[in-house]
């Protein structure tokens, strides 16, 4: 076994966020490889076999860009990018271009659409590797928009033909025909927020045209009964508010070479009372499926304005004490 020893000098600044309270960021690094971490100042010195050398220099790139980022990293964000660099079983090359929380997925007209957090990577990792995906969070994690970035790199590298956008438009009943307006117009409202995704991404002339062409269409789920699609990258949004005949419905509709993500968030569900969400049915049904993985995103993971981490945990704290109250208005109805 080659054994290197290696330094690594850092800014001041960063090391007592880089190596946490006392440090146990850095003892997490130090338990998982058998190379020694030995700190002298504002330098690090590893010692130990080629690849556990490479591994920690990638763990503390990663934790750089989080602290340039984010200015404070947790020790959940450490065993998870400890995970994501030690979990892949074949050697770092320096060379080849490995995966990284700056990792670009597409390049929009408007900017770079990039990982930004371990857990987006791990999401991305995921999509690659499997033909079905579940992510599963609160809103501001980026599922939505980085699953059409996921899409459109798919598209662009010739890997399908064409991408299908969906919601269940529960507001109408998944009846719109009491709407005024053409087709069209009826569904618009409730299809912006993946219009404004795909909008940021590339402009929305290219939109039209590709819609125009059929390569991306974005539609309620109530009219993706009896299709099989084939060669297509496949986004069913706010997945909460499908029922489980929905849900079966639309996972079924998968055909040869294609990919589907399912997003939605289990605290933001509107259906009736005596309706099962298909997301938290799924979630039960499909579990140890091989081809088929699960992300599950939180309020650390939340990547919009500071202030929504903190609003999501707020409301998941309140929701847990109402949760019993919930539970008997389910029983009372039911008995009726």
């Amino acid at each position: 076994m080659e054994l290197l020893e290696k330094k690594i000098a850092f800014d001041n600044v960063e090391l007592l966020t880089l190596f946490g309270s006392n440090d146990t960021h850095l003892n997490l690094i130090e338990n998982r490889f058998k190379a020694g971490i030995i700190v002298r100042g504002n330098i690090i010195t590893l010692k130990g076999p080629q690849e556990d050398i490479l591994k920690i220099e990638k763990i503390f790139e990663e934790m750089l860009y989080m602290i340039k980022r984010n200015k404070n990293i947790s020790e959940d964000d450490v065993k998870t990018v400890i995970e994501l660099i030690d979990g892949n079983h074949s050697k770092l090359d320096p060379k080849k271009d490995n995966k990284s929380i700056n990792q670009i997925i597409f390049q929009g007209v408007k900017d770079s659409i990039r990982i930004r957090n371990p857990k987006q990577l791990d999401y991305l990792n995921k999509v690659e590797e499997n033909d079905l995906v579940f992510a599963i969070g609160p809103a501001g994690t980026g599922k939505t928009f980085l699953a059409v970035a996921m899409a459109l790199a798919a598209l662009r590298n010739n890997e399908v033909s064409r991408i299908i956008l969906s919601r269940p438009a529960v507001e109408a009943g998944e009846s719109l025909g009491f709407l005024p307006g053409d087709l069209q117009e009826k569904i618009d409202p409730y299809l912006r927020p993946l219009t404004d995704a795909m909008h940021y991404m590339i402009s929305p002339e290219k939109v039209k045209t590709l819609m125009e062409r059929n390569i991306i269409e974005i539609t309620p789920l109530a009219y993706m009964r009896g299709r099989t699609l084939s060669n297509s990258f496949i986004i069913l949004d706010e997945a909460q508010n499908a029922t489980t005949m929905q849900m079966k419905m639309f996972l079924t509709r998968l055909g040869v070479n294609s990919k589907a993500i399912i997003t939605g968030d289990i605290t933001q569900i509107d259906l009736p009372l005596k309706k099962l969400s298909g997301l938290i049915d799924a979630n039960r049904i499909l579990q140890n499926i091989k081809g088929i993985e699960f992300v599950y995103f939180d309020n650390k993971d939340v990547v919009r304005h500071r202030l929504v981490a903190d609003i999501v945990k707020a409301y998941e704290k309140d929701d847990s004490s109402t949760k019993e109250v919930t539970k008997q208005k389910i029983k009372d109805n039911n008995k009726q």
